[in-house]
């Protein structure tokens, strides 16, 4: 569950030497030399060289008054930058061991009042206020971490670290290879930018792969959309993205799934069912609507938000409903 950390006591601050941290200070050291073993599976690559850390959080554009959001602080690295241009931090850490470290490493500072750290899974909980979202996210929920994000849409801005592919899928175009459900639906709702690539030696343990630094803003005003009806939509379109769409919606089980939502929507306003013929009315239904609407022959591969904004239209004016 969710639970915000108590404040921990006090502890007189290390000093310093000169402008060297002295050994066993710094955060990263100490945790290698605790033996704590960073869990790779949970995505617990830290982020160690601090110009990348400095120039996420000069292009993340934070003010003095903002709350900033950041998921998997680590030991904390990114995290004291944000503290000392933010008002506050709020920061999703799931591994008990790192939350420890990082209350040791803000402990009697100026820092620690501005930090709250929130023990837990952020994709189990809901997201709390914030203005930006700051973080070098765990690879393994980066796209249910972005769809989250996209539901809640309160907020200025996201600058996040994931692995390059995933960013070249969130900024792909149409007629781009790794143009994808996640590219259509992430535009609809967001510009979507690349901002820096980053080496895969600049963390500790060093990930398989290289990374990318994509910054998000959400589209002002908001599309005309429910976000979980242009994703069901797209996975229909996406399933199978160098296929007409006519042949995608003769599917069966995307018949059988359609016309469940048909009924049900019908129902819920007092009109009347189409007829039980099996499916073969509703199956006419939808051929017609894609014919009508000039999308029969196009494949979600080269298709914009506008297109599948408008096949989303046609499908609602029929009372079909994704879902």
């Amino acid at each position: 569950s969710l639970q915000p950390m108590g404040k921990p006591g006090k502890q007189k601050p290390q000093k310093q030497h000169g402008n060297k941290m002295p050994e066993g200070s710094d955060p990263l050291h100490r945790v290698m030399k605790q033996n704590i073993m960073f869990n790779k599976s949970k995505g617990q690559h830290i982020l160690k060289n601090p110009a990348v850390v400095k120039g996420m959080v000069d292009k993340a554009g934070i003010k003095s008054t903002d709350t900033v959001l950041e998921i998997g602080p680590g030991t904390g690295n990114l995290t004291v930058q944000l503290l000392a241009k933010a008002k506050k931090v709020v920061a999703f850490e799931i591994d008990p061991r790192l939350v420890a470290e990082l209350q040791k490493r803000v402990m009697a500072t100026p820092l620690q009042p501005k930090l709250e750290i929130l023990l837990g899974d952020v994709l189990k909980n809901e997201l709390p206020y914030f203005d930006l979202c700051v973080s070098n996210l765990p690879y393994q929920i980066s796209s249910p971490f972005i769809f989250k994000l996209i539901q809640h849409g309160r907020f200025r801005a996201t600058l996040v670290m994931v692995q390059k592919e995933f960013a070249d899928r969130l900024t792909a175009r149409p007629g781009d290879k790794l143009y994808s459900r996640l590219s259509a639906n992430v535009q609809l709702h967001c510009r979507v930018s690349h901002v820096m690539k980053v080496s895969k030696s600049n963390f500790r343990p060093p990930p398989k792969v290289e990374s990318a630094v994509v910054r998000l803003e959400p589209r002002v005003p908001k599309p005309p959309v429910q976000a979980a009806e242009f994703d069901g939509l797209l996975r229909v379109c996406f399933a199978r993205k160098n296929k007409t769409l006519l042949g995608e919606f003769k599917q069966k089980s995307v018949l059988q799934l359609l016309e469940k939502n048909h009924r049900a929507y019908l129902t819920a306003r007092g009109l009347p069912a189409p007829p039980a013929d099996g499916g073969a009315s509703f199956a006419e239904l939808v051929r017609r609507v894609l014919t009508e609407s000039g999308f029969a022959a196009s494949r979600a591969r080269s298709m914009d938000e506008d297109d599948l904004l408008r096949l989303l239209l046609a499908f609602n004016r029929a009372n079909i409903r994704f879902a």
